[in-house]
Order: C-alpha cells, then sequence, then structure tokens
C-alpha cells in the first residue's frame, strides 16, 4: 500500500429537506387546514478515527464528500426523515486544517475520537406553521437551509514510540528490517526511503512501534531535499534514535547537521528537548581503531557515550533496543503513573 501522509479535500454537508404545502381532504371536512410536514436535516459530515489505517491514499482517488439532502415534508403534518451523515475515516495521528493549511481544527490521536466538520441544513417549515387567524389556508413553505461546504486538508502525523533519525545512506532501513518484519527499500543511495515506515520492535519480552524518517540533509526545515515534508512524524515520537554513518569522515559534523534541522524545524514541537539515543552505525566497516575514533568524536559531538551498532551483523543491535526501551518505559509511567496501593493509604 502507497503511504500518503497529506490530502486536501472538498465536504458538504447536506442540505435540509423542503417544507411541504398541504391542505387536509377528508369527507366530511370542510375546511380542514393547512397540513404540510416540516422537511428533514441534511447530513453532517463528520471526521473519525478508526483503527487499521496508516495511511491517507484513499484520499487521493476519491476528494470530493458530499452528504445526502434531507427528505422533504409531505402531507398529513409528516415531517422528513433526517439524511444520513458522510464520515470521513481516517487513520489515528490525523490532523484536520483548515483550507490554509495552517488553522487547525482538530487532532485525532486516539481510535474512535470523532468531531463535526460541518453541519448539516435544517429542515424547511411546512404550510403549517404559517397558519394564523388572518390566514388560514398559507400556500407557501420554507425551502431547507443550505449546507456548508469547504476545502480541509487532511495531515497524519505517525504515532511511534521511536523515530530512526539521520543522513541519507544512515543505514536507517536496514536496521528498521533487521529487528522489525517491515521491508523498506535499501539500496546504497541517497533518498532511497521516499515515505516514512513502521515496524514494531520486540525485546525481552515487550514492544514498541519505530518510525523510518527520511534522510535529513542541511537546510531540510526550509524545504531542502525531502525532510521539511516528514519532520512533523517525528512529533509524536518518545526518543529519537539518531544513526551516524561510519562510513562518514567527519562524524561530528553529521550528527550536527541533523541536530540544527530537529532545532530549526520549530512549529513549536521542541524537538531538540527530545530524548535521543546515539549510535554510530554500519561500523562493521572499521576496524576497532577507527571505530574508537569516530566514537569519541561522536561523544563530544553529542554529550553522550554513543553505542557501536552492525545492523548487518546485528552487532549491538539488542543494546540500542534496550536503550531505547528504557526511555519509552520512563515515559510511558511518567505518562501514566501507577495508582497507590489502597492497602497503604490512610
Amino acid at each position: 500500500m502507497k503511504f500518503l501522509d497529506q490530502a486536501k479535500v472538498y465536504i458538504r454537508s447536506g442540505d435540509g429537506g423542503a417544507g411541504a404545502v398541504s391542505f387536509r381532504r377528508e369527507k366530511y371536512i370542510e375546511f380542514g387546514g393547512p397540513d404540510g410536514g416540516d422537511g428533514g436535516r441534511g447530513g453532517d459530515v463528520w471526521v473519525e478515527c478508526v483503527d487499521g489505517l496508516n495511511t491517507l491514499i484513499d484520499y487521493r482517488y476519491a476528494q470530493h464528500f458530499k452528504a445526502p439532502t434531507g427528505v422533504h415534508g409531505m402531507g398529513r403534518n409528516m415531517t422528513g426523515k433526517k439524511s444520513a451523515d458522510k464520515v470521513l475515516s481516517v487513520p489515528v495521528g490525523t490532523q484536520v486544517f483548515e483550507e490554509d493549511n495552517e488553522t487547525m481544527i482538530c487532532d485525532l490521536t486516539e481510535v474512535g475520537q470523532r468531531f463535526l466538520l460541518a453541519r448539516g441544513g435544517n429542515g424547511g417549515f411546512g404550510n403549517a406553521h404559517f397558519k394564523s387567524s388572518t390566514n388560514q389556508a398559507p400556500r407557501h413553505a420554507n425551502p431547507g437551509q443550505s449546507g456548508v461546504e469547504k476545502w480541509i486538508w487532511l495531515r497524519l502525523k505517525l504515532i511511534a514510540d521511536a523515530g530512526l533519525v539521520g543522513l541519507p545512506n544512515a543505514g536507517k532501513s536496514t536496521f528498521l528490517a533487521t529487528v522489525t518484519a517491515a521491508k523498506p527499500k535499501i539500496a546504497d543511495y541517497p533518498f532511497t526511503t521516499l515515505h516514512p515506515g513502521l515496524g514494531v520492535v520486540r525485546i525481552d519480552q515487550k514492544e514498541f512501534v519505530l518510525a523510518d524518517i527520511p534522510g535529513l540533509i542541511e537546510g531540510a526545515h526550509e524545504g531542502v531535499g525531502i525532510g521539511d515534508r516528514f519532520l512533523g512524524h517525528v512529533e509524536r515520537t518518545r526518543v529519537l534514535l539518531h544513526l551516524v554513518s561510519a562510513q562518514e569522515d567527519d562524524v561530528a559534523k553529521a550528527y550536527k547537521i541533523v541536530r540544527r534541522e530537529l532545532d530549526a524545524y520549530g512549529h513549536g514541537l521542541e524537538l531538540e528537548q527530545k530524548a535521543e539515543v546515539v549510535a554510530l552505525s554500519q561500523a562493521d566497516i572499521l576496524s576497532e581503531e577507527e571505530q574508537a575514533e569516530k566514537l569519541t568524536a561522536l561523544e563530544k559531538a553529542s554529550g553522550q557515550k554513543p553505542l557501536l551498532l552492525s545492523a548487518v551483523t546485528h552487532a549491538g543491535v539488542d543494546d540500542v533496543l534496550r536503550a531505547l526501551m528504557r526511555h519509552i518505559q520512563a515515559d510511558r509511567l511518567e505518562e501514566n503513573p501507577p495508582e497507590p496501593d489502597s492497602r497503604w493509604v490512610r
């Protein structure tokens, strides 16, 4: 399935049904009077977060969504039925924006969340509403109220526990393929990964979701390359795994380029404060002496002791996963602290 994380769609709620012009006609009732019923309300347009989706690809092929018009009123004071609602099903992590793509309407982060995007028009009054002492036989009724129409943007930000960041060809896709069942495209040229990928990692009988973000280059926060498009996916992660390739001549410079892009992206995300695990990837190509030299340079640049990693030989993989799991568990515990044991509460 292709990945699509942004789509522009047109929505329109249903018009209200028209009120009816009708008069009571029964044997032996000479002046039955008006009995036109009201029209039904038009359908609403909702957006709903559902399970089982991880892309907005469906909205590339269907971009117009209209709720049906309410049923018109009928004689004998019969009110028209409200029409069915139109529901846009989206994956967890979808944000909805106005047409300017800046004003947020809602942020859906849990399965089952719903938000009303456009309310259907009210039904029109039938002629029974217009009867008065001076007008016993009104011959007019209201048309239904028009629905609401507008363009909106759907923007998906993946919800993962950990996010993979680094320069192109840092070994992110290889690592994802090694530790999960995901099958990303792997090749020895930059920007092999064009779309974020997700995989479930299992370590020590525990699980977490890992996201592979396309490689960043200098100036990505300003739209250079493709990194700017996908930096938003890092927002929802609990911890970052920053891979620096052992092929880099200057590992410290490579590390700082990515950090500058994360810090400069902004958007109120405070990415620079997010927990980070740093690893020297593709370490199998280096001798022990070269490994030590580059680890020292990377430690000086990052301010923490980097881990040594080779996804090909599986060296250091479990150590990296356990380091990520410690950060994830700490964040989960902070988010949902355990309730105190009632036996010790007085």
